[in-house]
């Protein structure tokens, strides 16, 4: 018996000391399998980095091997930031060397700028984009002058972080950019001279329709503080309507306001006439984008003017970021926060397109690739949906009518529709 028990004790540690060898090897090949899986993702990226390394070499290799041409920075004696007032403006001279060799103000006039920079060799010259920018840089560039438009909006964070700011700093801040590097200025191209003064036609209607909007207001306004409603009508048809609810007290200090609204209709239904016979003699073009629902030729030829040349826009898509339709960024690792549109640009030609929008996703907008999209973005419900359709529109909008005014193809109101029922 003693033998048997002895026996089978010996069995059990045998097959006790296999089971653990085994439990061994197991967990020494897992660790095995673990490390080569470890090691895989780090020679992945080693071999990566070693590519992007190679790849940004021959990048600087090719770069030397590029023939060095005579650039404006050799051809310029002085470095000059102007920083432009309505009455004076304040000017800043940097040498070569980055030294102020002069600074001062001077009227901001066409007969000034002519005498003090006339006299001038060749500089290159910084203003800020504003009411006097226009004529201002196109006189420095015929008196022979390299001129860069800065965009203030890009370069007015470092101002508002200033603890003092005055036109003398502005002008010596303007002078240091453009003689450091010209595109910390955010460089902007101003329109040509035919289309700055045919856009004073439509600026002045914009004025007159707004006049023409703030005074309805006010009448309605005027009238409700009496207890009373005027009736629902066009503004158009505004200065027809009944008053006969109005007291005779208030009718006596409202009557002039409805002849000076009779006259600001009957003013901009002149414009309209001039705007359309512009547009047939002119600007030909605009029948191209008239193709759009919801375009009419304010905002076909107010489009045109403000954009003036097609060809200086990469992608179709760069007009909705120029006119101010998509949102800004503030991103910072994984924070990325939704925020409002940028609204640079234009703000007549951002409205004009908002109005078109409003056009096509009413009630009297026909179907198109463009509605079925913006009722799709609306029917998603949340705060502000419509007017985020409405702008998701406009956006489209503007990008479809650079891409007709290039390509001149005829208008298609459901081609995305239509292809993808084919493709399905």
């Amino acid at each position: 018996m003693k033998k048997n028990i002895k026996s089978t004790n010996g069995k059990k540690q045998q097959i006790i000391r296999k089971s653990a060898i085994k439990n061994e090897k197991a967990a020494e090949s897992a660790k095995g399998n673990r490390a080569v899986k470890q090691e895989e993702p780090k020679k992945e990226v080693k071999r990566l980095q070693k590519s992007n390394v190679r790849h940004l070499l021959q990048k600087l290799d090719a770069a030397k091997n590029i023939p060095k041409e005579i650039t404006a920075e050799e051809t310029v004696e002085y470095w000059i930031g102007i920083d432009l007032g309505d009455r004076n403006s304040a000017y800043c001279f940097l040498d070569k060397n980055a030294n102020i060799v002069a600074e001062d103000s001077m009227a901001t006039t066409v007969t000034e700028f002519q005498q003090y920079f006339k006299a001038i060799p060749r500089s290159r010259i910084a203003l800020e984009v504003g009411t006097h920018s226009p004529w201002a840089s196109s006189l420095l560039e015929r008196l022979g002058h390299s001129v860069i438009i800065a965009n203030p909006r890009k370069i007015g964070g470092g101002k508002k972080k200033r603890h003092r700011k005055n036109d003398k700093l502005d002008a010596r801040m303007l002078a240091r950019q453009v003689k450091s590097d010209p595109n910390l200025l955010y460089p902007v191209q101003h329109r040509s001279e035919e289309a700055r003064q045919a856009l004073v036609l439509l600026r002045a209607r914009h004025a007159a329709v707004s006049a023409r909007t703030k005074l309805v207001c006010a009448v309605r306004g005027l009238v409700k503080s009496d207890g009373k409603r005027l009736p629902k009508c066009s503004a158009e048809s505004f200065h027809k309507a009944d008053r006969g609810m109005v007291s005779e007290i208030l009718r006596e200090a409202l009557d002039p306001l409805f002849k000076q609204i009779e006259h600001l209709t009957e003013q901009i239904k002149a414009y309209d006439k001039k705007v359309e016979r512009m547009s047939k003699e002119a600007y030909p073009e605009t029948e191209l984008l008239r193709q759009v629902d919801g375009v009419g030729p304010i905002v076909a030829l107010t489009f045109i003017l403000t954009l003036d040349n097609p060809g200086r826009f990469a992608k179709s898509r760069d007009v909705g970021a120029y006119l101010g339709l998509i949102p800004r960024q503030y991103d910072s690792g994984d924070s990325q926060p939704q925020m409002r549109i940028t609204k640079t640009g234009d703000r007549m030609m951002r409205s004009l397109l908002v109005q078109s929008a409003q056009h096509i996703l009413g009630k009297f907008g026909k179907d198109s690739d463009l509605r079925r999209h913006g009722l799709k973005i609306a029917d998603r419900g949340g705060k502000n949906a419509k007017k985020r359709a409405t702008t998701a529109v406009a956006r489209k909008l503007s990008v479809l009518l650079h891409s007709l005014w290039i390509t001149a193809e005829v208008y298609e109101p459901l081609r995305n529709s239509t292809l993808k029922e084919e493709a399905a």
